[in-house]
């Protein structure tokens, strides 16, 4: 269990991704899918199918969105 809940901040910006940008369960599925390629890849060791790279670079997008909103790496302060 996570010691560290959300800050108020993080917490805003989840709710604004979910209702402005992406359905949650659109958000879920690319996850799944994401997680998918990137097992299948390692199991082929690094031999991808082109519709995984289809669905990754459609994808990847919504994935940093995520990161950024739950840890602002790339945000200038």
């Amino acid at each position: 269990m996570n010691s560290n809940p959300l800050s108020k901040e993080a917490e805003t910006r989840l709710i604004d991704f979910f209702n402005h940008i992406i359905d949650p369960e659109d958000m879920a599925k690319i996850l799944r899918q994401v997680n998918f390629i990137l097992a299948l890849a390692v199991m082929r060791q690094h031999e991808t199918l082109q519709i995984g790279v289809i669905n990754l670079e459609e994808n990847y997008y919504f994935l940093n969105e995520l990161a950024e909103i739950l840890n602002p790496y790339l945000s200038e302060e």
